[in-house]
């Protein structure tokens, strides 16, 4: 991996004279209060202002700030009054973009493209407070404001839009939202070392549109440049297969696909525990060319070749081998780069300790805004993943290489939280990040990271060049509980259990010290056949972590109870598959508060499963066995009804589907049934549906069970909001308050 220029060693702007501000200003009072005649920068913001390493433009802002230039923000302004783009004038160099720490349509629509009502990111949660699009319909406020003004767009959105991709909410393929917008350059991923290279860049009088050379950014280009292209417009596999093994053994990618399951346990076994499984190399002479996608014309008319660019792009996000790659749209050039170097460990401390104020912008007065009432006595100590998990949106975000900031530094935050933050009673939230237990493992050597290309460093199985010590985040907590004023630690984020069984004494630390009476946790499925489309392991790791849960809940004498949650309708789930795991959840006494259907974001390997019935995880061919995916609104909802088995509400449409599929001996009174044959006598249905002599039967108590958490399914947040749903809830008298939110399972 090529040397990257320190975040903090570039000269200055000359603006830095004007000093530190408290807040980044809003308003041209305060930009007067500065001294401040124009903002060098201006960021335009689809979330509220908070001024916490949490939240996206609240970092870049900082960081910009930190280089020595001015910068405002407008955060939500009115998109239907172009001079809501115009309350900090004209900036000097050049608009940034964001629709904020969520893409504005999951942030807008639920799965089941139902508007909501509410917008955690909002003062009050009010919803409807950004534009659908925003990344669109901002950047075309911004030149209609300023004609001649430059725009950089960034954030959630713009990176999961980078590239022509398909798009859930008007079921259509649509091109790369760096052409629809017509912004000047793009920016992916945590862009820290980008922006701070444009910024100075662009005030040394580079225009944005020819900057073309930046890791982490995407440009459009007119005709191609005198490089050497790897054709990969057709379906075959990008290069060749270098004949050397060494540092490790390779595996012909044909021979990758999965076992059947192990008769003992249910786990997907990979092909081989002996030898590495590691995705192909680009033979010698085709790694420093540029990877040259199927069109955008072409991906649109054709599903397999959509299918292909996604797998030749989930290929490509290893910062130490990655290439650019280019998709054609039209007459012109989407030019990727590759991803940006990872920050070190120095520079990740130093982002995160610039002067936030750790507070809303006084503007918001009282109002609540919940996304931060959520994170404010959080602690994020890492960034990315390498579960690869196929839903998540994370690898095409944060990437897959693990950045962990220093103890230090993660110490420093929680005293800063504990003498600074109002409203602190003692207790750290949450400990964690996108997941909670990959702090410092990334892999064993630099040779063989920079050579490798698998999806997963855990699916099929645990690469065995993967660091599992858990040891600096068993150190990290202690460490944490044992300072003055901290009552508390507890770890929010969702744990990846299998990675934590291979320590046991980390799984007794959190057990013991770190869990509030529930922990949840991700199985995601219980059937092998849709594990395997999540890349997700086989639900006898769930079994083997529960164990392990349960002795150490006993050894601490506590009651503690692990909550796991579920994803319906994911691509390679069937009728069948949701049957299995309701009479899962029925026979260990679960039932599910809330529940997530699968939610296709952009980019994601999942989401071209669900658009193009094939599975990018392996090499895709128009004779490749096709992956079958709930699309229908009625299918979709059994598979939802399936985990809330227990709502009478849901059992009219599980009783019409088990009949169809041949189970209709699953229907009846008894432990072994899934759902009764009448309808509670109560229920608005059950005069029509029965006599109210037979609706008595249904009347008795229903077993006690555990509530499960909601999945949110969401893609991961800016800075430290990579949280995978709400924390859990249980249907017993120790519950905590749930939280205004949650929707009560009514007990009958």
């Amino acid at each position: 991996m090529q040397p990257s220029k320190n975040l903090f060693s570039y000269p200055h702007y000359w603006a830095e004279c004007f000093g530190t501000a408290k807040f980044l200003p809003m308003s041209r009072k305060e930009m007067d209060e500065l001294g401040w005649d124009s903002c060098d920068i201006i960021i335009i913001s689809g979330d509220a202002y908070v001024d916490h390493p949490s939240f996206g433009m609240a970092v870049i802002g900082r960081l910009w700030e930190s280089q020595g230039f001015r910068v405002g923000i407008i955060a939500q302004p009115d998109w239907n009054d172009v001079e809501s783009f115009r309350e900090l004038g004209e900036p000097n160099l050049f608009f940034a973009v964001s629709a904020g720490n969520m893409d504005s349509m999951i942030n807008r629509y639920t799965a089941d493209l139902k508007v909501r009502q509410d917008d955690a990111y909002t003062p009050n949660n009010e919803g409807g407070k950004r534009p659908d699009r925003a990344v669109l319909v901002y950047t075309q406020r911004c030149r209609e404001a300023y004609k001649d003004s430059q725009v950089l767009i960034g954030g959630i959105e713009a990176s999961l839009r980078r590239m022509a991709h398909y798009d859930y909410w008007s079921n259509k393929v649509r091109r790369s939202v760096l052409q629809d917008s017509k912004a000047d350059l793009l920016v992916y991923g945590n862009a820290e070392r980008a922006v701070v290279d444009i910024a100075h860049r662009a005030a040394a009088g580079e225009p944005l549109k020819e900057m073309r050379d930046l890791r982490g950014t995407a440009c459009m280009l007119s005709e191609l440049p005198d490089v050497k292209i790897k054709d990969s417009t057709r379906i075959d596999r990008p290069g060749k297969v270098d004949a050397y093994k060494n540092p490790y053994e390779y595996e012909s990618e044909t021979n990758q696909c999965l076992k059947e399951p192990d008769a003992d346990n249910g786990e997907i076994k990979a092909p081989s525990d002996s030898a590495q499984v590691v995705h192909l190399q680009p033979a010698k002479q085709d790694k420093d060319a540029a990877i040259l996608l199927p069109s955008y014309e072409k991906v649109r008319n054709d599903p397999v070749l959509y299918a292909h660019t996604s797998r030749v792009l989930h290929l490509e996000t290893n910062p130490s081998n990655a290439r650019p790659i280019v998709q054609k749209h039209g007459e012109r050039y989407v030019w990727i780069n590759p991803p940006a170097i990872p920050l070190s460990t120095e520079e990740l401390d130093d982002v995160f300790e610039l002067p936030f104020q750790r507070v809303p912008h006084p503007a918001y007065g009282d109002a609540k805004i919940p996304a931060y009432d959520m994170i404010k006595f959080s602690v994020n100590i890492m960034r990315g993943c390498f579960g690869g998990c196929s839903f998540c949106s994370i690898t095409e975000h944060e990437g897959r290489v693990i950045q962990s900031r220093s103890e230090d530094s993660i110490i420093r935050e929680v005293e800063s939280i504990r003498d600074k933050t109002p409203g602190f009673t003692g207790t750290i939230s949450d400990l964690g990040g996108p997941t909670a237990n990959m702090y410092q493992l990334n892999c064993k050597s630099e040779e063989i990271h920079a050579n490798c290309r698998r999806l997963s460093c855990v699916f099929p199985t645990i690469c065995k060049n993967l660091v599992t010590d858990h040891s600096p985040t068993t150190k990290l907590y202690r460490r944490a509980r044992s300072l003055d004023g901290i009552k508390r630690v507890m770890v929010a984020s969702g744990l990846r259990y299998d990675l934590a069984v291979r320590d046991p004494e980390y799984v007794k630390e959190l057990v013991t010290h770190h869990v509030g009476g529930y922990l949840k946790i991700a199985p995601e499925h219980t059937e092998n056949a849709p594990l395997s489309k999540m890349m997700k392991p086989g639900i006898g790791t769930y079994n083997e972590f529960k164990e392990m849960f349960e002795k150490f809940s006993k050894e601490a004498g506590k009651e503690q109870y692990l909550i796991p949650y579920f994803i319906a309708a994911h691509p390679g789930t069937k009728d069948e598959d949701m049957m299995n795991l309701a009479l899962w959840l029925k026979s260990n006494g679960f039932r599910a508060d809330q529940v997530q259907t699968f939610y296709p974001s952009p980019m994601a390997m999942a989401t071209a499963m669900y658009h193009t019935e094939r599975d990018p995880i392996h090499r895709v061919g128009y004779k490749s066995e096709k992956v079958f995916s709930a699309k229908g609104l009625k299918q979709r909802r059994l598979h939802k009804a399936f985990l809330r088995y227990h709502d009478p509400d849901n059992w009219p449409l599980i009783r019409e589907a088990l009949q169809r599929m041949g189970f209709a001996h699953l229907i009846g009174y008894g432990k072994k049934h899934l759902v009764p044959p009448t309808q509670p006598a109560n229920h608005p249905s059950a005069k029509q549906q029965q006599p109210a002599s037979k609706a008595k039967k249904t009347t008795s108590k229903p077993r006690k069970g555990r509530i499960l958490t909601q999945h949110t399914g969401l893609p991961p947040r800016e800075g430290t909001g990579s949280r995978r749903g709400a924390s859990g809830k249980a249907s017993n008298k120790q519950s905590p308050k749930r939280s205004t939110n949650s929707r009560r399972t009514k007990r009958k």
